[in-house]
């Protein structure tokens, strides 16, 4: 089997952070998330990352992480391009929104030929979430059906005190199967729990605490990447015409799909620990202190790559 490929997501401006949160420090030292990722992969067994971002950001990140981590492990770039569409479509006039994490991952396809690991740039995971997706992917091949898996987090676990944040709420079966996958993209704390709106804040549905939820940590075989460039024609199709301005190709819509077709089994790898990330401005104090509390008990080294 080929090892297995961390594949980080960091093609998104923070348009509700202000700025590039990617290259954002989170400590004294001036360690970045990523930094904390990349560590905790490469103690997991990950000997190379690549990097998705976008071509006019990428002076900003060589300087900030790339040529940095190049002395830890193996880094690769591939750009997400609003233009990279199927035959026959074209960016819709006034459009500027990326088409989603989905169509961040199709970026790869010209670099991976294996197994890969899928995250966000500016979320922390945790060590166990790294051991667990490296173990599975490195040891887990394609049968009769795909072999995928995702990291899975208790939903208070992932909530933020500062707005709102957009999840996939998981469903799971007797054998810890993914069954059901469902994109909520505005989920807040409430005085009486969790809960999310699909109308603006009019109406809001409960939900509970232990909720499992995606935090896009996600790990495939390369047979997704076909899977997502043979549907993204399909999608812009269907979504195009209802709101050509911000539809968005996500990652656990195609993964909804090849569960209901029966061609993918997910298995949903628990993890207890806590997320961290800085989705708006006010959340970096909290993310800071706890980045400090990891390293008082022991967890990392002050200063990571010394």
């Amino acid at each position: 089997m080929k090892k297995p490929v961390l594949v980080i997501m960091a093609a998104g401006m923070g348009s509700r952070y202000g700025g590039l949160k990617q290259i954002d420090p989170v400590d004294a030292q001036g360690h970045i998330i990523m930094d904390f990722s990349i560590y905790d992969a490469v103690k997991a067994g990950f000997e190379k990352v690549v990097f998705i971002i976008k071509k006019e950001n990428e002076a900003d990140f060589r300087s900030c992480i790339g040529d940095r981590m190049e002395k830890q492990i193996q880094v690769e770039y591939v750009f997400q391009d609003i233009n990279n569409l199927p035959e026959g479509f074209k960016v819709p006039e006034g459009r500027t929104k990326p088409w989603g994490t989905a169509h961040a991952v199709l970026s790869c396809l010209p670099v991976i030929d294996g197994p890969f690991a899928v995250i966000n740039a500016d979320d922390y995971y945790g060590q166990q979430a790294f051991r667990m997706i490296y173990d599975f992917l490195a040891s887990h091949e394609d049968k009769e059906k795909y072999q995928y898996t995702m990291v899975g987090y208790l939903l208070e676990n992932t909530l933020t005190e500062n707005g709102h944040v957009a999840r996939g709420v998981c469903e799971t079966n007797e054998a810890g199967k993914l069954t059901e996958i469902t994109e909520r993209v505005r989920i807040e704390k409430r005085e009486d729990g969790p809960a999310y709106t699909e109308d603006e804040g009019n109406t809001w549905t409960g939900l509970a605490k232990d909720t499992v939820v995606s935090m896009n940590m996600w790990g495939f075989t390369k047979s997704v990447l076909e899977e997502i460039h043979d549907r993204f024609a399909s999608f812009l199709k269907a979504s195009l015409p209802e709101n050509p301005l911000k539809c968005e190709y996500f990652l656990p819509f195609v993964v909804d799909e090849l569960i209901r077709e029966d061609k993918a089994e997910v298995t949903v790898l628990k993890s207890r620990d806590r997320w961290y990330g800085v989705t708006y401005k006010e959340d970096k104090p909290a993310v800071m202190k706890a980045i400090q509390a990891l390293k008082d008990e022991g967890c990392y080294p002050q200063n990571l790559w010394e």
